[in-house]
């Protein structure tokens, strides 16, 4: 398991929740084990990251199902998709605060047991309100993966093979949404929509085992954070205050005082620390929005993926509808188009910005006079080239296409191709903004990450709570219309990076808050 000399930490003092089970020993350096350790974490890893995108759309086929079966109305059901990808945007800041003090095998353990536990209640749900909010639970339970799942290959593999690993990992937060819908289609028309809830418990479950068996602890202990310790000036029993007036008295009793008050006052900064950590820690990841090119990259983003829920949305509704009134298991189907998109966009998407940045680098060398001796400068917002340019116009053009389409009710395989055309193109966006945050960040790119998740899921729970009743008001046409208008609007976007990029990034010690 171990390719070079590492020390193997003995079963007694292992780290994290219940490490002592864990069958894959935990070892002073986690980059020294050998191969097939090290893929069995990512596969484990990258499975967990399937579980919060899978569970978010495999209701999808579902939801009329659940309006009809819990009294409700279609509306109402949308809300426990919506308020779902609330709490996968707002827990990730807290599972994040949580691994770096904790290490992440605590949270993967902690975040998977109650994400089974609330599963297994949505299952149980006996109305619509009970099952929103073990929905959001649960989705705050497995939003843990977008926290620490990054963080966990990077503890593993060096720095020369982490891309590839990257890539493993990131096929199961990619095909939880392609595999969701088509579940969510197959589980509805057999044992309706409980029959979903109840394969993501039994799926949940499943990864709690792996992990609590073959996860150790991968978080060094030299990069956790150092806790600093918290002291009150001890007092001799010269130092104490004296009586000004009045016979003498014995020191005895001022002093137990004296350490009582120490003791309250220690207890009290205790306290106080772990509110603020609780609390306020998690939090300051926010303030980078402060930053102009930070703020811009997450609303582009934010943009395009509060469309995307939107169209998922849209699409469950149009073909559960009239004039093609489909059955969930053909509804679920429908979505693979824009899955593939999605595939696609990301096995290209990566290479094609990384092949454009190379290029400007090279340009921008010559036009200062420099050769081929000077180092080439590498800027984030030369990601955005002609790829964003194109990304940018496809998903905008997309989005009206198959707004208009849909309303007319014309022939059922005529949206498809242009939820592919978008699934391709918002997939660029999101590659290339997520890596340019990365880089406008260094160091701290997980809690710039964690931000970017914040503001878009927060956006993608506003899309799926008013979707169904802005259809329902001005039609798929000119809903997408208007959505198409705001993505052609956020082109400036790459527009601002190129001519104000440089200035920001000099003034980028304003924005150290960590």
């Amino acid at each position: 398991m171990v390719t070079n000399e590492s020390y193997i930490i003995p079963r007694s003092k292992r780290r994290g929740m219940l490490g002592q089970l864990a069958l894959v020993p935990e070892i002073e350096d986690p980059k020294d084990y050998g191969k097939f350790t090290k893929y069995l974490i990512t596969i484990i890893v990258g499975a967990a990251g399937s579980t919060a995108p899978m569970a978010s759309t495999i209701l999808l086929p579902a939801l009329s199902d659940i309006s009809a079966k819990l009294h409700s109305t279609q509306a109402i059901a949308n809300l426990s998709f919506a308020m779902y990808m609330l709490a996968m945007g707002v827990c990730p800041l807290w599972w994040s605060s949580i691994s770096e003090r904790k290490g992440r095998r605590t949270v993967y353990i902690i975040s998977f047991s109650l994400f089974t536990i609330f599963t297994i209640c949505c299952a149980i749900s006996t109305n619509i309100t009970m099952l929103i909010v073990f929905r959001v639970a649960s989705g705050g339970a497995a939003s843990s993966v977008q926290a620490v799942g990054a963080g966990t290959i990077a503890d593993i593999w060096r720095v020369h093979e982490r891309g590839k690993a990257m890539g493993w990992f990131y096929l199961g937060p990619l095909c939880g949404p392609l595999l969701g819908p088509i579940l969510g289609g197959i589980l509805t028309q057999d044992s309706g929509w409980r029959g979903t809830q109840w394969f993501m418990a039994i799926f949940g479950l499943a990864l709690f085992f792996a992990m609590l068996f073959c996860l150790p602890e991968t978080l060094r202990t030299q990069d956790k954070p150092q806790e600093k310790r918290m002291e009150s000036p001890e007092l001799s029993d010269d130092e104490l205050p004296a009586r000004e007036d009045g016979p003498a008295e014995s020191p005895g009793p001022r002093l137990t005082i004296s350490r009582a008050s120490r003791r309250t006052l220690e207890e009290s900064r205790k306290w106080i620390k772990a509110t603020k950590i609780v609390l306020v820690d998690p939090l300051k990841s926010l303030l980078y929005l402060r930053s102009p090119p930070v703020l811009l990259t997450v609303i582009y983003t934010s943009v395009t993926f509060g469309a995307l829920y939107m169209l998922n949305v849209s699409l469950q509704t149009a073909y559960s509808r009239e004039p093609y009134h489909y059955s969930p298991i053909i509804v679920g189907l429908l979505f693979i188009p824009s899955s593939l998109g999605f595939i696609t966009g990301s096995l290209t998407g990566g290479r094609w910005s990384d092949s454009i940045m190379r290029p400007a680098a090279i340009k921008r060398r010559a036009a200062a006079g420099g050769d081929e001796s000077t180092p080439l400068e590498y800027r984030p917002e030369d990601r955005m080239g002609i790829n964003a340019w194109i990304a940018g116009t496809m998903f905008p053009s997309a989005l009206i296409c198959y707004g208009w389409i849909v309303q007319q009710g014309y022939h059922w395989v005529a949206p498809l191709p242009f939820t592919y055309i978008f699934g391709f193109a918002s997939m660029l966006v999101f590659g290339m903004t997520t890596t340019m945050l990365t880089e406008f960040v260094p160091g701290r790119a997980s809690s710039a990450v964690a931000v970017n998740n914040f503001v878009r899921n927060l956006t993608a729970c506003i899309g799926g709570i008013i979707a169904e009743p802005v259809i329902n008001a001005i039609g798929s046409g000119w809903l997408f219309t208007i959505l198409g208008m705001l993505g052609f609007v956020s082109l400036s976007v790459i527009w601002a990076m190129h001519k104000y990029g440089p200035k920001w990034r000099a003034e980028a010690h304003k924005y150290s808050f960590m």
